[in-house]
């Protein structure tokens, strides 16, 4: 008999102490109402904490006590309801304890023959996003870990179908958007070494049509192998003229990629429907199901109108992967960059399932209540100021003669409280203030007190 290793002593011995520590520290997190917190220093944490990683290791319980006492505490609650900057995640608690069943099945989400479960239940997810989208019935994807590897995903894909289409001594090398699209646009560009091109966005800072058809048209069709637009901007929440943007791409034959991470959620509630009207044109589609839609990270729902195109660009060859690749088998590592995968999937489609889709309608709509209710509560107070209406749920909006130094003075101080996780953003050179409000449990209170503390000097903020 080979005698065992500390790690395979290690890992049954304790089981029953630290199964009972993990799922004990597991319930109390999800049924709490959760702390903000803040951060702490390199500095503070090293003198704390010390050296964890040890020769001998320091056993279950005492790796949960320096979790849950020392670095959960140093680690912003993005479900805290008065968590309102970048785009929070509030999941479903239904999704959180199913992320644990998932964690603890080892499954492996990238082939249908090793994970044909929790692959057909991912599908049925994305089923659910697609009909939402209008795409139609062959439409199919995959999820991905967020918006960046979405979007990244896509564009490969739509460089793949170009360059198949584009006539001889033709290599199409271009993207075009404007510059209220993601970040990840540009990098995706530069990963893949294309030009993305800028379009003017009209007054409303929405990428159109005819702008779209003087850029296409000034520097050639044919050049350009997507344009891509966004239903829901992150740092204001405009959606683009999405039906004039897909008519100009249909015309001159450019793949037309939407980009909803954030927005692309508005699409469960009927209030704000029909803001995305011709999205349902789209060759490709992303949303983050953890941004808007209840899902813990990290899960990004990318679509594909043809999703054998998608196969065609993303399928790894490999003498040991023929047994997949000769299969007529759906497997979701053929539809984006990335071969290994968890079923990220799961969670959002266990929630789908407990909670029914008139549930996440009635969440998102709630979250567009308490988004109204902001950007009227900022319209009767005499020192702030709106600077754009709202499409969906961000709401942006100025203090009137404070200097960035204030901006940040105030957020800064509101962190040290506990009170709120508020940055501030920026617009053409100026610091403005902005909510993203996502979490169904925000409420208006919380709105109300935050925008009290504007009321106040930044400095004097900590002494209350």
């Amino acid at each position: 008999m080979h005698p065992t290793t500390p790690y395979q002593r290690n890992a049954h011995e304790d089981l029953a102490a630290l199964l009972d520590a993990v799922t004990e520290y597991a319930e109390e997190r999800i049924r709490m109402e959760p702390p903000l917190d803040r951060p702490r220093t390199q500095e503070d944490l090293d003198a704390t904490l010390g050296r964890t990683i040890t020769p001998g290791g320091v056993g279950g319980a005492e790796a949960m006590r320096l979790f849950a006492d020392e670095l959960a505490p140093a680690c912003l609650s993005t479900d805290h309801p008065r968590f309102l900057s970048f785009i929070p995640c509030a999941p479903a608690d239904a999704a959180v304890m199913f992320d644990l069943v998932v964690g603890a099945s080892s499954i492996y989400a990238g082939s249908w023959l090793e994970g044909s479960g929790a692959v057909w239940a991912e599908n049925q997810a994305l089923r659910w996003v697609a009909d939402l989208v209008g795409m139609p019935e062959q439409a199919g994807g995959v999820f991905v870990p967020g918006g960046t590897i979405g979007n990244l995903s896509a564009l490969v894909a739509a460089r793949a179908t170009a360059r198949h289409r584009a006539p001889e001594g033709v290599r199409p090398w271009r993207v075009a958007a404007t510059g209220g699209a993601h970040s990840s646009i540009a990098s995706a560009c530069e990963v893949m070494d294309a030009e993305l091109v800028g379009v003017p966005a009209d007054d409303l800072g929405r990428l159109t049509g005819p702008a779209l058809r003087a850029v296409l048209e000034a520097q050639g069709p044919e050049t350009f192998f997507a344009v891509v637009a966004t239903a829901g901007t992150t740092n204001f929440g405009i959606v683009d003229d999405l039906a004039s943007v897909a008519a100009v791409c249909r015309e001159l034959g450019v793949w037309f990629h939407v980009d909803g991470a954030y927005g692309g959620a508005g699409l469960a509630a009927p209030s704000v429907r029909d803001l995305f009207a011709g999205v349902e044109h789209c060759d490709s589609f992303i949303v983050d199901p953890h941004k808007w839609l209840f899902a813990p990270f990290d899960c990004c729902a990318l679509l594909y109108r043809e999703p054998a195109l998608a196969r065609a660009a993303h399928t790894q060859r490999a003498g040991y992967l023929d047994v997949l690749t000769e299969a007529p088998d759906w497997n979701p590592t053929d539809y984006s960059v990335g071969l290994t995968r968890r079923a990220r999937g799961l969670p959002f489609w266990f929630s789908l399932v407990v909670n029914g889709t008139d549930a996440y309608s009635a969440a998102v709509e709630r979250t567009l209540e308490v988004a109204r209710f902001a950007e009227a509560e900022i319209g009767r107070r005499p020192h702030l100021e709106l600077v754009r209406e709202r499409d969906l749920s961000v709401v942006v909006f100025r203090r009137l003669g404070w200097t960035p130094a204030q901006y940040q003075a105030w957020s800064d101080a509101m962190l040290a409280d506990e009170l709120a996780f508020v940055v501030p953003t920026s617009h053409e050179g100026e610091t403005l203030a902005r909510f993203a409000i996502v979490n169904p449990a925000t409420t208006e209170d919380d709105i109300r007190t935050i925008l009290d503390t504007m009321d106040e000097d930044p400095a004097g903020l900590n002494a209350r």
